[in-house]
């Protein structure tokens, strides 16, 4: 997976990419999408992204094995906790998962560790939807006159898009 340094540890996926730089880039470009994303900007209360953009880029090195600065400034990540305070949905996740894919193709990380990424940012979207999925409007109840109607079947969306958005897929591959 890595190559050994001259220390003879394995290298960290932060060394492998090319460090600093390629996260800089990476987050740069995600930051670009969300910008101009009316579904994701909301979400960032602070009229400048810059403060959003260094900690999601120090998160980023500190997890692919560089250097500590998050922790050392912001403590243990705790992802969960952080985005508590938003609503995010499907719909934000699929968003943000498309800003994400668009930055990666931009940096064009070699097909192994582009994968292994990827594969983390799915898992860490999914795990910041914080808000259940729309069920669909409730079942009216029965009445001895005649059966309730079926609820409206879903079209295999997320039940949580907006007027025109087709449903974001997100695939692996």
């Amino acid at each position: 997976m890595s190559t050994p340094r001259e220390d003879h540890q394995p290298m960290t996926v932060y060394e492998a990419v090319g460090g600093e730089d390629t996260f800089v880039r990476l987050v740069a470009r995600f930051y670009e999408g969300v910008a101009h994303d009316p579904v994701l900007r909301p979400l960032y209360p602070e009229e400048d992204l810059g403060p959003a953009e260094e900690r999601f880029r120090l998160f980023l090195i500190q997890y692919w094995g560089g250097p500590r600065t998050y922790s050392d400034q912001r403590g243990h990540p705790r992802l969960r906790m952080r985005h508590a305070p938003f609503r995010v949905g499907a719909r934000e996740r699929d968003h943000w998962l498309a800003h994400m894919r668009a930055a990666m193709d931009d940096v064009a990380l070699p097909a192994e560790f582009d994968r292994q990424i990827w594969e983390y940012m799915v898992y860490a979207a999914h795990s910041m939807v914080n808000v259940a999925e729309d069920a669909g409007p409730p079942a009216r109840p029965a009445t001895s006159a005649a059966p309730a109607a079926p609820a409206a079947q879903s079209s295999g969306d997320s039940g949580d898009s907006g007027e025109g958005d087709e449903p974001i897929r997100i695939s692996l591959k």
